[in-house]
């Protein structure tokens, strides 16, 4: 049976690829992680610009450590953060809207 490598893993398929990309790439390098406390970063703002220069930074320092540390620099895990911040913000917006 011929085996397909791709991602350090052997696949039947091409069809399981897909499978595996749609499942497992938010919880590869902890893209979970950065998404969630980008959502607390953002819950915590008082408006879009301290959400957006915070996260930004943040993610930025996350990233930095991770290349410190031998790894490498990952612009998804960046994105994740600061997409994490802009979902936090909107909630907290959108909280303000519904009390006000």
């Amino acid at each position: 049976m011929n085996r397909v490598t791709k991602y350090g893993r052997k696949f039947k398929t091409k069809k399981n690829i897909k499978r595996y990309m749609k499942k497992n790439w938010f919880t590869e390098s902890n893209r979970f992680k950065h998404f969630s406390y980008g959502v607390l970063i953002g819950l915590g703002a008082n408006d879009l610009y301290c959400a957006v220069y915070t996260g930004a930074g943040v993610a930025g320092a996350l990233e930095f450590k991770d290349k410190a540390y031998g790894g490498k620099w990952d612009w998804i895990d960046w994105g994740c953060t600061v997409v994490g911040v802009i979902v936090g913000y909107g909630i907290r917006y959108g909280i303000t809207k519904l009390v006000r």
